[in-house]
C-alpha cells in the first residue's frame, strides 16, 4: 500500500448512515468538542454604572487614554446609521463563511450587550443579516461589531441597530459550525474578551479591557475636563505651539 493510501485509510472511520448501512466518512470531517467548538453561557460583565460612564466619552478620547493601542482597524465602521455603541462584549468566533455560533449568541446575550464577531478574516460570505438583526432587537442587544461582511442592508437598517462591519455582500452564510462563544477572539486586530467594554462611534471602535474599565473611566473624567478647557481655548485662538519646539529640541532635530 502506498503512503498516500495508508494516510487515507487512517483518516477513514466507518459510521452508520441514515438507513442503518455503514458508510465511510473522513475523521477530519467530524466535529470535536473543546477548542474551536465550545460555548460559555455565563460571563462576568462590568457594573452598569461603569459601562454607562463611557457613554459620555468619544472613541477618540478613550483611544488616547489607552495609549492608542486598543482601537480596531478603520475598515470596521457603522454601516447602518450614525448611532454610537457602548456595552459589554459577547464574543463570537465563527468558522469562515458560517454563522451557527452567531445564532447561538442570541440565546446567551443579555439586554445591553454588544455582540463582537471574529470571522478569521473571511471576506466572501456575510455572517449577519436582517433575520439576526430582528431577533437581536427583540432580545435587547445594543448592536454588533463584525470583522467581516453583512447582508440584507435595508432590512438591517430598518431595525435601527448600529452594526459596525467591513462591508456588504449578497453572499449568505452556512449554518453548520464549528465556532466559539464567549472565549477570547481577535476583531479588527484587537483581542476582545467577554465582558470587555466596546466604545464605538463615527471615529472608530475601541476596546476597554474589563480589568481596567473602572480606573480608566475615572481618568477619562479628569482628562475630559482638561481637554474641554484646552479645545475651548484653541477655538478662540488662544494657544501656544511652544511644546512642538521643545519636543523637536529633545529629539535633536536640525533647524536651519
Amino acid at each position: 500500500m502506498s503512503t498516500l493510501n495508508k494516510k487515507l485509510a487512517e483518516m477513514r472511520t466507518v459510521q452508520p448512515d441514515s438507513t442503518g448501512d455503514s458508510a465511510e466518512k473522513p475523521k477530519s470531517a467530524e466535529m470535536s468538542p473543546g477548542l474551536g467548538f465550545q460555548i460559555r453561557t455565563e460571563i462576568e460583565r462590568p457594573d452598569k454604572q461603569i459601562i454607562d460612564q463611557y457613554r459620555s466619552f468619544e472613541s477618540t478620547d478613550v483611544s488616547d487614554l489607552l495609549n492608542r493601542m486598543y482601537t480596531m482597524h478603520h475598515g470596521i465602521s457603522n454601516l447602518t446609521n450614525e448611532k454610537p455603541l457602548v456595552g459589554p462584549a459577547i464574543t463570537v468566533k465563527v468558522f469562515p463563511g458560517d454563522n451557527l455560533m452567531l445564532h447561538k449568541a442570541l440565546d446567551v446575550a443579555q439586554p445591553g450587550d454588544v455582540v463582537v464577531v471574529d470571522t478569521s478574516g473571511s471576506d466572501r460570505n456575510a455572517v449577519f443579516g436582517d433575520l439576526i438583526a430582528n431577533k437581536a432587537l427583540h432580545k435587547g442587544i445594543s448592536g454588533f461589531v463584525i470583522d467581516g461582511l453583512i447582508r440584507d442592508l435595508d432590512g438591517v437598517i430598518e431595525t435601527g441597530l448600529p452594526v459596525y462591519a467591513r462591508g456588504i455582500t449578497a453572499f449568505g452564510p452556512l449554518h453548520r459550525g464549528p465556532g466559539e462563544l464567549n472565549y477570547s477572539i481577535s476583531c479588527g486586530g484587537i483581542v476582545v474578551n467577554p465582558g470587555d467594554i466596546i466604545v464605538a462611534d463615527r471615529s472608530g471602535v475601541v476596546v476597554v479591557t474589563k480589568a481596567v474599565a473602572e480606573s480608566a473611566a475615572l481618568r477619562l473624567k479628569t482628562h475630559q475636563a482638561r481637554m474641554w478647557k484646552y479645545v475651548s481655548n484653541v477655538k478662540r485662538g488662544i494657544f501656544s505651539n511652544d511644546w512642538v519646539d521643545r519636543q523637536l529640541e529633545l529629539d535633536g532635530c536640525l533647524v536651519e
